[in-house]
């Protein structure tokens, strides 16, 4: 299936192709993607009404975020992270249960490529938005990860954070294998908040990053 102006410029933003602070050029991005100017125009205002994007005179930038709107985004994510494994523990069959269990082992061979475990860590939580069976918060949490890709580097770059993920990942799977709602709920709400902790860290250069 073909992408959309809109999905190509998204993916390229949370590839990093495009980080904040940086221009987007219609004709340049018509040109990257081969498409005609009219959807690349159109896109790029959806984009600006999301909050991806931002103008800077008569140019539109890649959007970032300030402390304050880290702190809110992180808050609102744990919230509905933990909501969703809640809901994943209660909701979730058997097979969905599988494919985390099968997430969590193959992921173990990405350890050291921060850009290939943060493209499976989204994965992963996908899959758990998924599994809750609830369309509105799958849809919320959509909206949450999109404005999630204006960070331009991702917490799994801060040596050791990529093993101890992982064995956060495990145990949430546990749980939900579980039924344990309460601990999929908890286990996942501090899964985010260790992750805002190891961001802040990497921010502020208190620890240094891998890869």
């Amino acid at each position: 299936m073909q992408k959309d102006a809109y999905t190509l410029i998204l993916e390229a933003i949370d590839h990093g192709t495009y980080r904040p602070g940086d221009r987007l050029v219609e004709s340049e991005l018509a040109e990257r993607f081969g498409v005609s100017r009219t959807p690349i125009r159109e896109a790029l205002q959806r984009l600006e009404t999301q909050g991806m994007l931002t103008r800077d005179g008569r140019s539109l930038i890649v959007a970032s975020l300030d402390h304050n709107q880290l702190a809110e985004l992180y808050i609102v994510r744990t919230e509905l992270e933990g909501l969703a494994a809640r809901l994943a523990a209660r909701h979730a069959t058997p097979e969905e249960v599988r494919v985390l269990r099968d997430m969590v082992e193959e992921d173990r061979k990405l350890l050291g490529d921060p850009s290939a475990l943060s493209r499976a860590n989204r994965r992963f939580h996908k899959q758990i938005h998924l599994a809750s069976h609830n369309r509105f918060l799958v849809q919320q949490l959509e909206m949450v990860h999109r404005t999630m890709a204006l960070l331009a580097l991702t917490s799994l770059a801060a040596a050791g954070r990529d093993e101890a993920a992982l064995a956060e990942h495990d145990a949430i799977v546990t749980a939900i294998e579980a039924r344990d709602e309460d601990a999929a709920d908890r286990m996942l709400s501090d899964h985010i908040s260790k992750a805002f902790v190891t961001r802040l860290k990497l921010d502020s250069g208190e620890i240094g990053a891998i890869g």
